[in-house]
């Protein structure tokens, strides 16, 4: 079944308006004429059951019959990633979506190499992921925040795991003795932390310094191990 997240209220009778691109990919690629249906999500009525009302010149209108989920709070875990090359960035970001990141935050630190991002771009990848991997909600992607910066407002009640290519406990055990709750993940960039940053992050009392095994990973890789990680020790899986 075809899903579309539209940020629109979902109620039984809604008429729901797609963006162009969206109504391109339903009448063009979908190939959906009048009366078929669609399911559409906007991260806070659950799911719905719709159907093409009518096909425009310059779009669709959708109408919502009836909720077939409910809304349901995804685990509370964030992805902080330093800003690397484009490629393993949106990599970061698409599997970071379907690991169930509640929130992507883009840092940059001392040895992060200029890029120019493209937020709207990153966007669209988290929407598109979630609409494919069957999440009610879509993570906002924030622009890139100095690690400094980010540290200085940090909410001391989420735990960071700060995932160290030096070394730290393993990250298996360590999430499990320190358990659930609101906890973000921080992956550095191509070149590593410093060690003024390193030390700075360890003497954080909300912060965890972790191993993510002995090989040393790319920041893509990384975020996705370090995410199944956390899923599968304080997050939804049943593992």
């Amino acid at each position: 079944m075809t899903r579309l997240h539209i940020p629109q209220p979902l109620s039984e009778g809604a008429a729901l308006a797609p963006t162009l691109d969206q109504s391109r990919y339903l009448t063009q690629v979908m190939r959906l004429k009048a009366g078929d249906a669609v399911h559409v999500f906007n991260g806070a009525d659950g799911e719905w059951r719709c159907t093409v009302a009518e096909v425009l010149k310059k779009g669709v209108v959708l109408r919502a019959e009836q909720k077939i989920r409910d809304q349901i709070t995804p685990p509370d875990v964030h992805l902080l990633i330093a800003v690397v090359k484009k490629s393993a960035l949106e990599f970061a970001v698409e599997k970071a979506t379907e690991l169930g990141a509640a929130r992507i935050r883009l840092v940059v630190t001392a040895r992060t190499q200029a890029q120019h991002v493209r937020m709207d771009r990153l966007d669209a990848i988290a929407e598109e992921s979630a609409e494919q991997t069957g999440r009610l909600d879509v993570p906002p992607v924030d622009a890139p925040q100095k690690l400094d910066a980010l540290l200085a407002d940090w909410n001391p009640t989420r735990r960071l795991m700060f995932c160290d290519e030096t070394g730290g406990a393993p990250a298996t055990r360590a999430l499990a003795e320190a358990g659930g709750g609101p906890w973000a993940v921080l992956i550095g960039p191509e070149g590593g932390f410093t060690p003024e940053e390193r030390d700075r992050l360890r003497a954080l009392p909300f912060a965890l310094a972790v191993s993510l095994g002995p090989r040393v990973l790319r920041a893509d890789t990384a975020a996705t191990t370090a995410l199944t990680l956390w899923q599968a020790a304080v997050g939804d899986w049943d593992c």
